[in-house]
């Protein structure tokens, strides 16, 4: 009996994986408003009804795609800090950087999912936030080693956070661990002029302006290293 419920198992998370690979390719063609489970069970050969018995609705669906988003690039990013030394903070975040980009630039209609136009009517839910964190626990982890081993020697121009950013810092320590305000503030400068970065070139705004993208994302990456305080 037990054999028999895992070799179930097993057929439900294959099934389950295939859905999930139509979605992505459905992503690629219709996007995310055009999701649908009936496009997929067509192209499963599957009855519309039984594919709810895996996803009962297209947001549970995006769901899944979103989780497995966000744990693709966390992952990305993991590796890329995993494989440089630990002191070596400044290469740790150009590599997370490039990690980032890299992965977006493959995988553009995943990217524009998680970082894209909301989807009409969806709520993302509480499940997704694990997933969705991994790469900024890394970062935050980055800046946090710099900081405590005294590497950070941010310019002069970096103008101090507001009294009123006190609040915004406290909750963003809960995700990037226990570093002064004015460090929180240069973090959140550079980590989402990094996704800023990436956005425009994935959406088209750098096209027919920016043609030498790869030495451009460099120096944009290591000007924010340079603004954080990182040495260069």
């Amino acid at each position: 009996m037990s054999s028999s419920r895992t070799a179930r198992e097993r057929v439900r998370a294959e099934l389950t994986r295939e859905i999930a690979d139509i979605a992505r390719r459905q992503l690629a063609t219709e996007g995310a408003t055009g999701l649908s489970l009936r496009a997929v069970a067509r192209e499963m050969g599957m009855v519309s009804s039984a594919i709810y018995r895996y996803f009962p609705s297209r947001d549970d669906l995006l769901t899944t795609l979103i989780i497995d988003g966000y744990n693709a690039l966390g992952e990305a990013v993991e590796n890329a800090d995993a494989a440089t030394p630990h002191e070596d903070h400044t290469g740790r975040w150009l590599a997370v950087c490039h990690a980032v980009r890299d992965w977006a630039l493959a995988h553009p209609h995943e990217y524009a999912l998680l970082y894209g136009s909301p989807v009409p009517g969806y709520q993302a839910p509480q499940d997704t936030v694990a997933a969705a964190v991994r790469d900024t626990v890394v970062y935050g982890r980055i800046v946090s080693d710099a900081y405590h081993a005294g590497a950070l020697n941010p310019p002069d121009v970096a103008p101090p956070p507001s009294a009123a950013f006190a609040e915004d810092a406290a909750r963003v320590r809960e995700i990037i661990s226990d570093i002064p305000d004015d460090v929180v503030a240069r973090a959140l400068v550079a980590w989402t002029g990094l996704f800023g970065w990436v956005s425009f070139e994935l959406f088209g705004q750098f096209n027919g302006a920016i043609l030498n993208r790869d030495p451009a994302f460099d120096h944009a990456m290591r000007s924010h290293a340079a603004y954080l305080g990182l040495p260069l």
